[in-house]
């Protein structure tokens, strides 16, 4: 029973049709996403999507994308990203997945799930440059249902492992109310997306002040999901 972890699989296969085989390294995802995932995940696994897995703009319009998904070995929780136009409240998710029989998948919003001794947290995280005050309100809601996922976590007895789809640090940016939370609650381990093609060069990877960064955008691991525990 294994941990993997990939974000922004951008799945178009319902009527929202985007293709990202138009941008280098995408030619022919899907194919390769689907190979490597049957060729390194079981049922018995459980992978963690941050954000960014279906273009559809309505929830009843990701049926084919989820569909694609639910068929993959392992169990799934995805989290929110910034084109998950589809997201909507936990009791409509809930109850879409239940009806259409999509049983695989969890969705991480406001809550956490147990992997063995830890917690899997997270949130889809925010850009705010503190000059608009639309930003700011976003901004504070995302603080928030961190904190509340991983004070799920903590009230179980689990070490949190926190999933992001915007990095808390990216280059020498640092979005300091997040930080603020994953250094409170002693984070030692962040797995974040959203960064792609020419922009990963920025991306921070590695030890940065205490935490483990680890970027999982699904171009940047050449559509293979990473193992991480």
């Amino acid at each position: 029973m294994a941990l993997f972890a990939i974000g922004d699989l951008h799945l178009s296969f319902g009527d929202q049709f985007k293709p990202m085989d138009i941008f280098s390294g995408w030619e022919g995802y899907t194919e390769k996403l689907e190979a490597n995932w049957k060729n390194t995940i079981s049922d018995e696994d459980t992978v963690v999507l941050a954000g960014d897995t279906s273009w559809a703009m309505k929830l009843q319009n990701a049926y084919r994308d989820f569909e694609f998904v639910d068929g993959l070995p392992g169990r799934k929780i995805i989290l929110k990203g910034n084109h998950d136009y589809w997201w909507s409240t936990m009791a409509k998710m809930e109850r879409y997945l239940k009806e259409n029989n999509f049983s695989t998948i969890d969705i991480l919003f406001n809550n956490c799930y147990r992997y063995d001794s830890y917690g899997i947290c997270g949130t889809r995280g925010w850009v705010s440059t503190g000059e608009d005050t639309e930003d700011e309100r976003v901004m504070f809601r995302e603080v928030q249902r961190l904190e509340v996922s991983i004070k799920d976590a903590v009230s179980k007895g689990l070490e949190p492992i926190v999933f992001m789809h915007y990095p808390p640090v990216y280059g020498s940016f640092c979005n300091y109310d997040i930080l603020d939370v994953l250094y409170r609650y002693s984070i030692k381990k962040c797995y974040y997306g959203h960064i792609h093609g020419y922009s990963q060069k920025n991306a921070v990877t590695g030890l940065h002040d205490g935490i483990e960064y680890t970027m999982i955008s699904g171009d940047y691991l050449k559509f293979m999901p990473l193992k991480i525990m």
